[in-house]
């Protein structure tokens, strides 16, 4: 049975990927709040469905999977008025700060909450294109995993980044860090360099390069600039995956020209091929990966496996991009000289 969908927060994200994804799979929004009016209305007209003009009416709505796509650091405070026991998919990340992370799944384990995080990449079809792959050993033992983003995102549309002490990886490389953690566990160890742009000069970083330490056979990276403007060419955003068997390549059109986004695109190749093959894909990461994680929370709801994305698998992330920033913050050695 498909439960009735409760929109706490109706932003871009939901305009944007949300609600054209909710329709797609038939689920049912029965109300929407924002503290914006505008934002409110916007949306439900989108699905047809009520406005709620408090928090409170919205959580009146019995049977309800709760949609919470705000701003991290108002989480914590929207999950204590929502019922106890209730089924939250919480929009990522998990708060702003870790302190915050763990004050949300603290709460949720006090209210009884079922709550998990929006972390939709793993679910983008390029991306369970690939976790097939992987599957069927058609690439081998994997040891080399790259994301490299190199692109023009508008920061602009989202004004509450301005406040948020961290920025760029909790925000937006944190989804590349989750579906790391999916495919290959826990990293060992985090290196780290996060910093500013002068394009963005309220926002507290845009720059990221981050290195997973997973032993002397593997190793992980994430390279990330949002400041590119220079005419159509040389943007990047793509995904490598090598192992001793073959190689994947995948390029994750929507952060170039967002939100329009450019092609998809998926190859991989295999040990004794001539030339790479190309992979058909229906679908992208807006809005479609965004019908996963509401899936899976319909699954719960109805006495199926939690999530992959539970709250307290996705503190495992937030820890992790926790540690990156405290590595980020010592800047490496000192040269002696």
């Amino acid at each position: 049975m498909l439960r009735p969908i409760v929109s706490i927060g109706a932003g871009g994200i939901v305009q944007n990927a949300h609600y054209p994804a909710y329709q797609k799979a038939g689920f049912r929004v029965a109300k929407t709040f924002d503290p914006n009016p505008d934002s409110a209305t916007k949306a439900a007209q989108m699905v047809g469905t009520e406005v709620s003009t408090s928090l409170a009416s919205a959580a009146g709505v019995e049977g309800a999977v709760f949609d919470v796509a705000i701003p991290g650091s108002a989480i914590a405070d929207t999950l204590r008025q929502l019922p106890d026991g209730a089924f939250v998919l919480i929009q990522k990340p998990l708060g702003e700060t870790l302190e915050q992370a763990e004050q949300i799944v603290s709460l949720c384990d006090e209210k009884g909450l079922k709550a998990a995080v929006n972390f939709q990449l793993r679910w983008a079809p390029y991306m369970l294109a690939l976790q097939d792959l992987i599957h069927k050993g058609k690439l081998g033992e994997t040891h080399e995993l790259e994301f490299k983003i190199n692109v023009h995102t508008p920061w602009a549309e989202w004004s509450f980044l301005e406040k948020a002490p961290r920025m760029e990886m909790v925000y937006h490389s944190i989804h590349y860090l989750d579906f790391i953690r999916h495919l290959w566990g826990e990293p060992r160890t985090v290196k780290a360099h996060s910093i500013k742009d002068p394009s963005s000069p309220k926002l507290e970083s845009t720059r990221s390069t981050i290195i997973l330490d997973y032993g002397d056979n593997r190793r992980a990276l994430v390279q990330t600039y949002h400041g590119h403007t220079a005419p159509p060419g040389h943007q990047e955003s793509y995904l490598r995956l090598e192992g001793n068997e073959g190689a994947a390549w995948v390029q994750m059109g929507l952060n170039m020209n967002y939100p329009k986004g450019e092609e998809d695109r998926f190859e991989y190749w295999q040990s004794g091929d001539a030339a790479w093959t190309s992979v058909e894909l229906s679908g992208s990461w807006f809005p479609d990966a965004f019908v996963g994680p509401m899936a899976a929370m319909m699954i719960w709801a109805e006495g199926g496996p939690a999530p992959s994305t539970e709250v307290h698998d996705a503190l495992r992330t937030m820890q992790l991009v926790d540690a990156a920033y405290r590595n980020s913050d010592q800047r490496g050695t000192t040269l002696g000289f």
